[in-house]
């Protein structure tokens, strides 16, 4: 048995990517896609066809044809809200409900779609009530525990913690080629993220995303879902070998474990104390904005030159 094979028994794979082919190969549960990914998706000639000079029904051609390689009942794709929205909630649910009647026209029901919304303030408020509305929601760019805990507060399907940015941060900071798994604070990260969850009870699941390398994926074997990128899927189906599982439901529930609450200010202030945190998130935001944009300037010439 491969490592890839091993993982699948202990946590539902992910693919990360926009690539159709590649999904359409590892038949992977759910897919996940953002600006990056589908920016260059879009460049690729294989799907040029699906490049549309309205950029939300861009993302839901994509979504829609990587789902016709899902499993048809349970399969969902993550379609990101415009990162220049990540400080307006209502900026954010008039966008994800756009998304979903984009994908409704495509007959494709809510039970098929996560709305991908950056884990800001912001963020996470039209994210409670998208799910009120039926409308699931997969919080991205998370990188603190009070992002975490807030959004398990909303009750949000799903969030995203980025294992390799909290990896690259530490390592550039630490002036370090690499830092053991053992010590590596992006996969305790959502170690701890994880153990919060099941300790208190909360329906919100955990996807590692973002990694960097293969022992990085097998150090959070157990966690629901992991999100992994192509290259790192080939990388584990040619490796042999047995997964143990590093994360329980059951030995969380016996971890003593202290439950928070965060308010608006608690929220902000415990975030703030996390300069790691800090950064990445604006970061991130920043770089989905800009490929978003350029993701824009490329089907305006597409279509100038149609």
């Amino acid at each position: 048995m491969n490592q890839l094979e091993a993982l699948r028994r202990r946590s539902i794979v992910v693919a990360d990517t926009g690539d159709i082919d590649a999904v359409a190969r590892w038949k992977p549960q759910d897919a996940t896609t953002n600006p990056s990914l589908l920016l260059a998706a879009a460049q690729d000639p294989r799907f040029r066809h699906l490049v549309n000079a309205d950029l939300d029904r861009m993302f839901v051609n994509f979504g829609c044809e990587i789902l016709k390689h899902l499993n048809k009942d349970r399969g969902r794709v993550s379609t990101e809200v415009d990162a220049r929205l990540s400080f307006d909630t209502t900026g954010t649910l008039a966008k994800a409900r756009r998304l979903m009647a984009l994908y409704a026209q495509a007959g494709i029901g809510p039970g098929r779609v996560l709305i991908k919304v950056a884990a800001t303030w912001e963020g996470i408020r039209a994210a409670e009530q998208l799910e009120r509305e039926g409308i699931h929601c997969n919080l991205t760019l998370l990188f603190s525990f009070a992002q975490a805990v807030a959004c398990a507060e909303a009750g949000v399907t799903l969030i995203s913690p980025f294992v390799g940015r909290i990896f690259d941060w530490h390592r550039a900071a630490r002036k370090l080629e690499d830092i053991a798994i053992e010590d590596d604070p992006g996969v305790a990260s959502v170690r701890r993220i994880y153990n919060y969850y099941k300790r208190h009870g909360y329906r919100t699941q955990v996807m590692g995303a973002s990694f960097r390398k293969p022992a990085q994926i097998l150090a959070l074997a157990g966690c629901d879902l992991l999100t992994i990128a192509p290259e790192l899927l080939e990388r584990l189906s040619r490796t042999e070998g047995e997964v143990p599982a590093k994360l329980s439901a059951d030995a969380a529930l016996r971890m003593p474990i202290e439950q928070l609450s965060l308010e608006e200010k608690a929220f902000r202030w415990l975030h703030n104390e996390d300069a790691m945190a800090v950064e990445k998130l604006s970061e991130g935001i920043r770089k989905f904005d800009a490929d978003a944009r350029k993701l824009e300037a490329f089907m305006a010439a597409q279509a100038k030159a149609a």
